[in-house]
């Protein structure tokens, strides 16, 4: 007869661990719960009262519409969503390709060439920011979605490549000859082998590049100037500076809706996230 599992008890300093965790996580929601209480107040409610009163109307939603419509937010935010989107993808997809280039078939100036890629992420990216002017209004990429578009993915690629050509760099050669003997392509190679195997890695650095570039604001206000070509966090910032001063819940609004394309996204790629960081080797 099997006996009974006693019911496993936890250490004092697993309770203690679970407190001091609960304790943390309210302290840093706290500014949060501050946002959102004056979020929802209108604008005569926030400046009759106090910032840590609670509010006595409710105005979300035609703050919402006032920060979404008539401050402009809307049209950052769709750009946001495409820049952020296209260039991390695209920087994903040029890295592996150049990653697979340089780690496995060995190019001839292999470790030159990466390390002249990787240079763009060990200067600062103010020192960027007057050749970059200078050349987009040269050239017309200035105030254009394509300009952006163009310069996020090359922002982004350096890191991306760093990631995967050390990843692709841990699958043991083995591998790579024995679909060459099932007569397996180069091409065949990397779309059936490495990127499968790269794919946690794939969207760590999707989330990562993703919220670089989302809340990116030096350059979407130095490449471009229109409303709707700007990205959401020059958005932001034209709104605190323009209409602050006039509808402070508002700005919170558009604060918190700025937040929540990378917050859902971090819940739908969290399951790749430890996966992706330990990059596992392949034996």
């Amino acid at each position: 007869m099997v006996a009974p599992r006693r019911p496993h008890r936890r250490s004092p300093t697993a309770w203690a661990a679970t407190v001091l965790a609960s304790l943390l996580a309210l302290l840093w929601l706290t500014p949060l719960l501050f946002n959102v209480m004056n979020a929802v107040k209108s604008q005569r409610d926030f400046m009759q009262g106090s910032a840590l009163s609670w509010p006595h109307s409710f105005a979300l939603w035609s703050n919402i519409a006032y920060a979404w419509t008539t401050a402009q937010l809307g049209p950052g935010f769709v750009n946001s969503l495409v820049y952020a989107s296209v260039g991390a993808a695209t920087a994903i997809v040029v890295s592996a390709l150049a990653a697979y280039a340089l780690a496995v078939l060995r190019i001839r100036g292999a470790f030159v060439l990466f390390f002249v890629i990787y240079s763009g992420t060990i200067f600062p990216f103010q020192m960027y920011l007057i050749p970059l002017y200078k050349a987009y209004l040269s050239t017309g990429l200035y105030d254009t979605h394509l300009g952006l578009i163009l310069f996020y993915s090359a922002i982004a690629t350096p890191f991306c490549l760093f990631v995967l050509r050390n990843h692709f760099s841990t699958i043991t050669p083995e591998v790579r000859e024995a679909a060459q003997l099932d007569g397996c392509s180069r091409p065949g190679i990397l779309w059936h082998i490495y990127l499968p195997l790269a794919s946690p890695s794939a969207a760590v650095l999707f989330l990562f590049q993703f919220t670089w570039i989302w809340n990116d604001l030096i350059f979407g206000m130095t490449l471009a100037s229109s409303a709707s070509v700007r990205p959401v966090m020059a958005a932001l910032a034209t709104l605190r500076g323009v209409y602050g001063g006039t509808d402070v819940p508002a700005v919170l609004v558009a604060a918190l809706l700025a937040s929540v394309p990378t917050v859902v996204l971090f819940f739908i790629l969290q399951r790749y996230f430890i996966q992706g960081l330990k990059l596992r080797a392949v034996g």
